[in-house]
């Protein structure tokens, strides 16, 4: 009897959780494809076939990104052992450049009015060190071929997935766009549906080839279950965006140099060092030109030197000058797209003023330190002046110097009362000499 009283709640448990698993996993990609965004896709499309879901759905508004990112997502999509549904929504989301591929490899791709897909075609990026940029018939023929993959790349997963193959290749070579009725018209995606719950009703019954084998799609009364992106993928998302990497560049370099000018101060080092290893991690995937990064090295040598050379102020302004235009330059737009991958004026302006001021300050106040009177130890009393309280002369003498009371010797008679200045210290004694001299 004990034994039924246990076994029922667990068997509902159990059913229940079997019920929930075999579900309908739905996931947002919401900006540009990135490493973060792939490794996101790739996780879920290995939960759901762990879990034993329906299917995926990708919920996609993207600009583009990535070629890398795009080719990974690609290849997690054709692979999955479960069906992959890529929905471009809401109305006014967009599939562009990287976006394209994606939607076309998907099990079934659907798309809201008001959408768009299109403009395809891919941008060499990556950057290079000064000098070692490949001249204009060579980047041209380079250009040419990463263009010809792309489109032989496209029309391989249009046949694979029975799809117009000639529009995804003037997608690339052209850069057409259209809208989500041109689309379904042209037969780039396989539905325009108006919401999530009409695409669920659609998707019922459905047949698809997953892994060279057909699945039925049930998606009615199945649960759906919705989840976002990791707290570290989100991380990772935001310091690929150009504007972050930036700053935190930025704040690497003055935390390190205020380390540098104080050493033991440990928290500006470690925040700095932290810094320049999430900026370095976002240079890995953005088109940096290395020209860039030299002028702000160089724009921050002409700050330092601002603090020792006189030259009223000629060395900050070229400062300033150079920072604002090795920071434009940093991010190489005519290889990458300029609505994904520039830094904003409004990021740029501010935080060369900040980090112009910051040097500058912080190498006046370091030198004033060093050029102030010591006022501690042998070297404080040096200077000080006093009153005689006795007699001094070369062999004794008391004088009182800050409240306190000192043996004294002078090497010229002193009277008692009379005011003195302390030439040095000897000892426990004082060497001073009368005020007048």
């Amino acid at each position: 009897m004990n034994i039924r009283k246990i076994a029922i709640p667990i068997l509902i448990i159990l059913l229940s959780s079997l019920t929930l698993a075999e579900g309908i996993r739905v996931i947002d990609i919401n900006g540009v494809i990135n490493p973060a965004s792939a490794s996101y896709i790739q996780e879920n499309i290995r939960r759901a076939a762990d879990e034993g879901d329906e299917c995926l759905i990708i919920k996609l508004d993207t600009p583009g990104g990535l070629m890398e990112s795009m080719r990974q997502i690609v290849k997690d999509i054709l692979n999955s052992e479960v069906p992959v549904i890529v929905y471009v929504s809401p109305s006014g989301a967009r599939a562009a450049s990287a976006g394209v591929f994606i939607t076309v490899s998907a099990h079934v791709a659907a798309m809201a009015p008001g959408t768009n897909i299109g403009a395809a075609h891919p941008v060499q990026m990556g950057g290079g060190f000064p000098g070692s940029q490949p001249d204009s018939a060579t980047t041209e023929t380079m250009m040419e071929k990463t263009l010809n993959d792309a489109a032989a790349y496209a029309r391989g997963l249009a046949e694979e997935k029975d799809r117009n193959a000639d529009w995804l290749e003037q997608s690339i070579r052209e850069s057409v766009s259209i809208t989500a009725r041109e689309a379904l018209e042209k037969n780039v995606i396989d539905y325009v549906v108006t919401d999530f719950d009409s695409l669920l009703s659609i998707l019922d019954g459905k047949t698809v080839k997953v892994d060279k084998k057909e699945i039925t799609l049930s998606t009615e009364g199945k649960n759906v279950h919705s989840h976002e992106m990791g707290f570290h993928r989100q991380i990772l998302d935001v310091i690929s965006n150009p504007n972050v990497s930036y700053i935190l560049m930025m704040l690497g370099f003055m935390g390190l140099f205020f380390e540098i000018r104080n050493p033991g101060a440990i928290i500006p080092g470690v925040v700095g060092g932290i810094s320049l290893i999430l900026a370095f991690y976002s240079f890995q995937i953005l088109p940096i030109n290395y020209t860039g990064l030299a002028l702000i090295i160089a724009a921050i040598v002409l700050f330092i030197l601002e603090v020792h050379v006189v030259s009223f102020g000629f060395l900050t302004i070229g400062g300033v000058a150079l920072m604002i235009l090795g920071s434009m330059m940093l991010i190489d737009t005519t290889e990458a797209p300029a609505e994904l991958f520039s830094i904003s004026l409004g990021v740029i302006i501010p935080i060369v003023i900040i980090t112009a001021g910051f040097i500058i300050f912080a190498l006046t106040m370091a030198l004033k330190t060093h050029r102030t009177q010591v006022k501690t130890g042998n070297e404080g009393l040096v200077g000080l002046k006093g009153e005689a309280v006795s007699d001094i002369d070369e062999t004794d003498g008391q004088v009182i110097v800050h409240g306190e009371v000192w043996n004294a010797r002078s090497k010229k008679p002193i009277d008692k009362g009379s005011e003195i200045l302390v030439e040095k210290r000897d000892g426990m004694n004082l060497i001073v000499i009368k005020k007048e001299e």
